[in-house]
């Protein structure tokens, strides 16, 4: 396996620091000479372009901004040799499939988005450990290629010992838009609230545990949060408005002093369930690499099971979500 990684942000330069762990022949490279030379110097191959990095690569993972993504699959097109496949790291699927396919990538590309990160970002932020295990997204369309899905879901489940959920990209934005972006824009508000109040030195001064992991991810780049919002605003939108029509439903019980037991234990099923980074359990399933497999790991992965290995013969999967 041989990787080409644009971009050397926290996603990219940990997903570079960590095949290259793992023995895996990667090329990197980034638009910022500073963080080429800091990937050097943190041990990484880095080539000075586009060109350099995807050149005779495999496999090419396009970890530059959502905002970047359309000028820089361009570039990747006219460098590429044909048979590599294009993967990305982005946490919205529909835009960049638009934007690989407008570059002429559509028939190589394969979508992925590691579900991990931190507030923090740059190659100075960007850990190894990071993706070492993490769940992954990945996505396909009609006419996506088996080998193709096969190379990114090998990728995932060998030397980045991670899980695979295969989804399609309409499935993807909306999940992404309930466990990542809303949460964004709810973290957000609770940090612009306290900024916003007369007491906020004394609430900041007081500030604990919940207020901490509440708006943690509010310390992400605004610029980068937004970008991601905004390209995801046919799912964020209606998953919003039922948060506020939520919130307001409970503002008028506690005005007119009415009971919220429902709002508070509505979701008691998922409490009880859900460990936060826990790895799929349950029996083993076996899915043979032969005829429309894609289509039978989007059934199976729809329902809530993983990808957790490929062989050369099958997909085994496991797992199945709290219901």
């Amino acid at each position: 396996m041989t990787v080409g990684v644009v971009g050397l942000g926290l996603i990219g330069g940990s997903l570079a620091r960590l095949l290259r762990a793992r023995g895996v022949d990667v090329v990197a490279t980034d638009a910022s000479p500073a963080t080429r030379d800091a990937a050097r110097a943190a041990g990484l191959t880095v080539a000075d372009d586009v060109a350099g990095a995807v050149a005779g690569r495999g496999l090419v993972v396009l970890a530059v901004p959502l905002r970047a993504m359309r000028a820089v699959a361009a570039e990747v097109a006219r460098h590429a040799e044909d048979a590599a496949t294009v993967t990305d790291v982005g946490s919205v699927k529909g835009p960049v499939r638009a934007a690989v396919a407008d570059a002429g990538l559509a028939g190589r590309y394969v979508g992925a988005h590691p579900m991990a990160g931190t507030e923090r970002s740059g190659f100075e932020s960007s850990d190894a450990r990071l993706l070492d295990g993490a769940p992954w997204a990945v996505t396909v369309a009609p006419g996506t290629e088996p080998h193709r899905l096969a190379a990114v879901l090998g990728l995932i489940t060998g030397p980045l010992a991670g899980t695979a959920a295969v989804l399609t990209d309409e499935c993807h934005d909306e999940v992404a838009a309930l466990v990542s972006h809303v949460p964004h824009v709810v973290a957000t508000q609770l940090l612009n609230a306290v900024a916003g109040a007369p007491v906020r030195d004394v609430a900041l001064g007081l500030a604990a545990g919940s207020f901490r992991d509440g708006t943690r991810v509010a310390f992400t780049d605004p610029a980068r949060t937004e970008a991601m919002v905004t390209e995801n605003a046919a799912w964020v939108a209606p998953a919003l408005r039922k948060v506020v029509r939520d919130l307001e439903a409970v503002l008028e019980a506690l005005e007119a002093n009415a009971p919220v037991h429902e709002f508070f234990h509505a979701a008691d099923t998922v409490r009880g369930a859900w460990v936060p980074g826990a790895r799929p359990g349950g029996e083993a399933e076996r899915v043979p690499l032969e005829g429309d497999w894609p289509a039978a790991l989007l059934d199976r992965c729809a329902a809530g099971a993983v990808v957790v290995r490929l062989t050369a013969t099958h997909a085994e999967l496991a797992g199945t979500s709290p219901r």
